[in-house]
């Protein structure tokens, strides 16, 4: 790869963001494309995420994606949000149109067809749980919604926070049958048993930590588990489920799936396999 004068610069903004796989994937399908393009991550901690999005917009950098913790804080600095990254009240994609940054958001996307291709999982009139209640919760609230599960059940450990949520989401899917839950082993037992899927969109277990708050002699079978986190070892709670013999898979086919979504947005362009094949 040569970079010169002429060359686009792409990146991801995260606080951690050396664990981040985007780089791999993103630059593999420029290369494949034959694009003068780069993509490079940018560790911003949240107290400079403003300086950061206006140093990026004066540095003529052409696209972002945004991963924790600043998937609902960068919305303030955006010019403009698309209607979906409205609703959802989180950008992970971000795209210079013209002198403005617009933000977008591919996670839900990227979820859906990852429960698709990776854990062949038709979630309509499915009962789902939702762990956790920041954007990439807020993301996958949306697009499991739209895609017509029966009930819906956020669990995080600021009860008020997922309360919120169904209040917000409610009026927008009337037909859903929003719960909230406590974040608790305790809490989780009661309403566990009859879950179809749950879905992981915390941190947690993304630095390696154990992942112990759900009710495993109560999690129902069959009983699917997806983490939106990755690794190549198996995050926590993917290792704990498959010892346990649940149907389960990390989020790579969601951060493939999302990236395909955001390298569209930028380029205009198919990466075809390009991403996926530098990942897998």
């Amino acid at each position: 790869m040569t970079v010169s004068g002429e060359t686009k610069i792409y990146g991801i903004l995260g606080d951690p963001v050396q664990h981040s796989l985007s780089p791999v994937m993103q630059n593999a399908a420029f290369t494949a494309l034959g694009l003068d393009a780069v993509y490079v991550p940018f560790h911003v901690v949240p107290n400079d995420l403003e300086d950061a999005v206006a140093g990026l917009k004066a540095l003529q950098v052409q696209g972002v994606n945004v991963t924790v913790p600043h998937k609902e804080m960068v919305c303030a600095f955006m010019d403009r949000l698309d209607d979906e990254a409205a609703l959802i009240g989180a950008v992970n994609t971000v795209v210079r149109e013209g002198s403005e940054f617009v933000g977008y958001n591919t996670d839900g996307l990227g979820l859906v067809d990852s429960l698709k291709a990776d854990l062949n999982i038709d979630v309509c009139q499915k009962n789902v749980m939702v762990l956790g209640a920041g954007g990439a919760a807020r993301s996958a609230i949306v697009a499991l919604a739209r895609q017509g599960v029966r009930k819906l059940t956020i669990a995080n450990r600021t009860v008020d926070r997922a309360q919120q949520l169904v209040e917000r989401y409610q009026p927008s899917f009337p037909d859903v049958d929003f719960l909230v839950s406590s974040l608790t082993c305790e809490a989780l037992t009661s309403v566990v048993s009859e879950t179809d899927l749950i879905v992981n969109s915390t941190s947690l277990g993304l630095s390696g930590e154990s992942f112990n708050v759900l009710p495993w002699h109560v999690v129902g079978r069959p009983c699917y588990i997806y983490d939106m986190i990755y690794s190549a070892q198996g995050t926590p709670l993917v290792l704990a489920a498959r010892e346990r013999g649940y149907r389960c898979c990390d989020g790579l086919g969601m951060l493939i799936a999302q990236g395909e979504a955001a390298f569209r947005l930028w380029t205009g362009k198919d990466p075809g396999r390009a991403m996926a094949q530098a990942l897998r």
